[in-house]
């Protein structure tokens, strides 16, 4: 059976939120600081159950009861305390520890290393106030720190000296093998007599989610110094990848705050940052330690707040930190689960702003954060020229291949819709057609017959039917047969990915259909068809493409096809289609030349008459025929 020791059950603690694990099993509402809701042991009608996150504790008053994740899981499952901790434990991520010596062992090594660094953060706050932390205690006053906020943030100074902290350590009877484990003394590779790894710096303590000192930030106060911050290395209860500066503090101050402001942390780069901004009143703000966000650093963000804010500078550092942060987060995604970007003024961190501009105008900046969403779509744009068909599908195609690396099914196909939304210009690909169809100035009432409808009429089901529209019959012909033969992207994604459609809710529907087969493996046309449904704008369209009766006549759109069948019925459609398309350009061309020089005219026509006579031979006569076939001959 495996022994959970006190370290381990407060750090699986820690890492889970009471509210989260709780609130799977019994509904709570947000009521100040605490989660309420109906007791889950008793039949009551007034809601008595509370949970409290920053004590990770639950209290039923109706029951009587009351325990931490481990006892509700035991109380309300019925879970024996291995089954529960096992659960917790994987749900945390956290490896079962096994009863061994060696695990005996590391559990004392951890005490010891704590105990030691908690000595450690005493000593450095009485030199700070001795006559040696002077120098320590000016660069406070320069950076405006107050003494208040000195004690709260525990703040302290390390001696110049190679020996200072390892004599007084030793005097409190820590060996020097522990204290170099701690990562307070450095061991010389020659094998010489270790020595203090922290010398003539200010001190940041960095505590653990129980609040004890487990490491330690130092800042140079000589500007000569190679490394200006110096974090303590990595240690049995100290690892830079899953912990954040100030974090407990800052989640006590964000639970704290008005309901609608979501209670966010805000994450920006260093300790003087984070204290900067505690002192102008946003004390929920944390950092990471030397190192980029992790995996781990934003799912502890998670267990505080959904949408925490991540405020760099302005400049294109600050910028790249934030798409770093976006790649990383991205495949982590979840329900409700997200990230903001605040950017400061190029130049200016934090610190600084506050300083010249003061709180309310970093709080405008925070007000103005954008959604990760937004980030990540000005990124992807701004990154390539979309002045060609073929770099719009490779921006098209790019898009979805960050789709497909979000985990989550829902957050996967709300990016796909959103995405598809930003592709697809208001009004459509017809919309955007017919703004730029010539109409020459001097011919009253008199329009080109090629230029099309500026959105799709209500009148589009009897419209959109009849024999005569082929080229509305071809485009839908496409889609239907992609909605009953999704195996077909497989097969032709790339010429599905290039294809162009005239009409507006023909090509969101297609875009629609794309989007949904990139973001779900293995989809038949009935699922396809469930998701589609639940898109508004495609909905209508879709039921008509399925029920319209001249459409089922083409077999090969049909349900009955084969795949190979449904295949070559789709490419020689399409081979029509493009057709369609270049003649649609020649006359397209022709007729921006006779709204230049009306004696070019005739040219037009003729190319128009040609075109129809092709794509809609039962719409024309022989006459009519014959007579774009003489006028083309003579061009």
């Amino acid at each position: 059976m495996p022994r959970f020791s006190p370290d381990f059950l407060d750090e699986l603690r820690a890492r889970l939120r009471a509210s989260d694990v709780i609130g799977r099993y019994v509904k709570l509402q947000k009521k100040g600081r605490e989660w309420c809701g109906l007791s889950p042991f008793t039949n009551e009608k007034t809601p008595s159950f509370y949970v409290n996150d920053e004590k990770a504790r639950y209290f039923d008053f109706s029951s009587g009861k009351s325990g931490d994740i481990v006892g509700f899981l035991m109380d309300g499952q019925k879970l024996t305390f291995v089954e529960a901790v096992t659960r917790l434990a994987e749900e945390a991520g956290m490896e079962l520890p096994q009863d061994s010596p060696q695990e005996r062992e590391r559990e004392q090594k951890s005490k010891g290393v704590i105990e030691a660094c908690e000595a450690a953060a005493g000593f450095f706050a009485s030199s700070l106030k001795r006559l040696e932390g002077r120098k320590a205690r000016d660069y406070l006053e320069l950076r405006q720190v107050p003494v208040e906020l000195q004690g709260t943030f525990h703040i302290g100074y390390a001696p110049a000296s190679r020996s200072a902290l390892k004599d007084y350590l030793i005097n409190k009877n820590f060996s020097p093998a522990l204290l170099v484990e701690a990562g307070l003394l450095i061991q010389p590779e020659d094998g010489g007599s270790p020595y203090d790894r922290f010398r003539d710096r200010l001190m940041f303590p960095i505590v653990d989610g129980r609040g004890r000192v487990i490491a330690f930030g130092g800042r140079a106060l000589e500007k000569n110094v190679q490394a200006k911050y110096l974090n303590s290395p990595e240690t049995p209860v100290f690892h830079k990848g899953h912990v954040l500066y100030n974090y407990m503090q800052a989640r006590r101050f964000a639970a704290d705050l008005p309901k609608e402001t979501g209670h966010p942390l805000i994450v920006c780069e260093g300790y003087m940052d984070v204290i900067a901004l505690a002192g102008a009143g946003f004390g929920n703000a944390v950092a990471p330690l030397g190192t980029a966000l992790t995996e781990s650093h934003i799912k502890l963000l998670w267990r505080a707040c959904d949408e925490p804010v991540l405020c760099f500078d302005g400049d294109r550092a600050g910028r790249q930190a934030a798409h770093r942060s976006i790649d990383r987060v991205l495949p982590e995604l979840k329900p409700g689960k997200s990230l903001r970007f605040a950017f400061m003024p190029e130049g200016q961190d934090p610190d600084d702003f506050l300083k010249e501009k003061g709180a309310a105008a970093f709080q405008e900046i925070l007000d103005a954060a954008q959604p990760l969403a937004d980030v990540l779509w000005d990124r992807e744009k701004d990154a390539r020229a979309l002045n060609t068909p073929e770099r719009v599908a490779a921006f098209r195609s790019h898009l979805r291949t960050l789709v497909k690396g979000i985990t989550d099914k829902d957050v996967r196909n709300a990016y796909g819709n959103y995405f598809l939304e930003r592709l697809t210009p208001p009004g459509g690909a017809a919309a955007s057609r017919q703004s730029a169809m010539p109409y020459r100035k001097g011919m009253p009432g008199k329009k080109f017959p090629f230029q099309p409808p500026a959105t799709a009429s209500p009148a589009l089901k009897s419209q959109r039917t009849g024999p005569r529209n082929t080229v509305w019959n071809r485009e839908a012909l496409l889609v239907l047969t992609l909605l009953n033969h999704p195996e077909l992207f497989e097969r032709l994604e790339e010429k599905i990915l290039d294809l162009q459609l005239g009409e507006a809710q023909l090509s969101s529907l297609l875009q629609q259909i794309i989007m949904t087969i990139s973001s779900h493996q293995e989809l038949d046309r009935e699922a396809l068809a469930l998701h589609i449904s639940k898109v508004a704008t495609c909905q209508g369209v879709m039921e008509l493409l399925l029920n319209n009766q001249q459409l089922k006549l083409t077999r090969f759109a049909g349900t009955s096809a084969t795949l190979d069948e449904a295949e070559k019925g789709w490419l020689d459609t399409l081979a029509l289609q493009l057709h369609h398309g270049r003649l649609f350009a020649e006359e397209s061309e022709a007729a921006s030349e006779a709204y230049r020089d009306e004696t070019a005219e005739h040219r037009w026509r003729a190319l128009h008459y040609h075109r129809q006579a092709i794509l809609a031979p039962e719409a024309n006569n022989e006459a009519n025929a014959a007579e774009s076939k003489t006028k083309v001959g003579n061009l």
